[in-house]
């Protein structure tokens, strides 16, 4: 089935999409209360929201993954002229019981270099944080690959890596190049390429395998990595709006009719994801049928797509993640 053969699916209405559970060896077994999941295996650190292997949870493509659909549909999820099928972003939630690895990751030449079709840039924007929670985000002034290389053997790595606090609210960026690592004590929802290229320099002796050459090459000493401040704007705040990725949150605001609906504001044409940070809410249309959103799920929101309105079912924050397309 594709859109040539099916003129009809030229407009798709929001779904939502079921969370995959990626197990890592630095991860929870009990994600409750984010989420009604408990492992029973190795323990979970990573909710993968919109990854190609995530299945379509509701509309008439329930079961579907969503990789595969985006291939199927890619003009009437990410609009006319799109300029590749694939997914855009990969959307998770971050659950650090342990130290992350120290890492970092390519820029899309590096990647394309190796037979990849992209690199990953990211950003955090912290659900929660306890006093304790930082995260190593580049490296201190004046270090070098060198020193980075010496200090990856013996063990001392981390006293050449910034250090930042992490409170609630917070929004992170990660610049493709930039040595990171998450350390316990946030929960965070990640926005990146589509792309989970890692390369791991350090690994506090986990017998994992590590990728110093690469990780090496693809440093860079100064990046623009680091808290983004929030921009009010009328209808809406905008956490982050870079190459690849824009991040914002809705005040959802009550219609004189008792219904919700986000603000006055039109979101750009194009895909968009609606994720519940907390509270559910609703998306009601005169053509298709309500696609509920409760708490820390997503709906796609294809460029396709009719128009809805959203109701708030109780404490709704909700965060809107859309693509940017980098100049060329």
């Amino acid at each position: 089935m594709t859109e040539t053969e099916h003129p009809a699916f030229l407009q798709m209405a929001p779904f939502r999409i079921a969370p995959l559970f990626d197990p890592r060896v630095w991860g929870y077994r009990d994600l409750r209360p984010w989420y009604d999941h408990v492992a029973t295996g190795e323990p979970i650190g990573e909710v993968w929201l919109t990854g190609d292997e995530c299945l379509i949870a509701t509309g008439p493509h329930t079961g579907k993954k969503l990789g595969r659909l985006f291939h199927e549909f890619h003009e009437s999820l990410l609009g006319a002229g799109a300029q590749s099928p694939d997914s855009p972003l990969l959307i998770k939630v971050l659950f650090a019981h342990e130290k992350l690895s120290v890492q970092v990751h390519p820029d899309d030449k590096m990647a394309q270099k190796y037979g990849d079709p992209r690199g990953k840039t990211e950003c955090w924007y912290a659900l929660a944080a306890e006093p304790e929670a930082r995260v190593a985000l580049g490296l201190k002034p004046g270090v070098t690959l060198d020193q980075i290389k010496a200090e990856i053997h013996d063990g001392t790595l981390e006293e050449s890596l910034n250090v930042l606090t992490v409170t609630a609210g917070d929004l992170i960026f990660v610049d493709a190049g930039t040595v990171h690592a998450i350390w316990p004590g946030s929960v965070l929802l990640e926005t990146q390429q589509n792309c989970d290229l890692t390369y791991r320099m350090y690994d506090y002796g986990r017998p994992r395998e590590l990728h110093i050459e690469k990780s090496l090459e693809a440093t860079r000493l100064v990046t623009r990595a680091g808290k983004i401040p929030p921009v009010e704007l009328a209808d809406r705040t905008v956490l982050i709006d870079v190459e690849y990725f824009r991040v914002e949150r809705l005040p959802v605001v009550r219609h004189r009719a008792g219904a919700s609906l986000p603000s006055k504001g039109e979101p750009a044409r194009g895909l968009s994801y609606l994720f519940a940070a907390s509270g559910a809410g609703r998306l009601i249309g005169p053509d298709f049928h309500p696609v509920d959103l409760p708490a820390r799920s997503i709906v796609a929101v294809p460029a396709s797509s009719p128009a809805f309105f959203i109701e708030d079912l109780g404490d709704l924050d909700l965060i809107r993640i859309a693509p940017n397309w980098p100049a060329k």
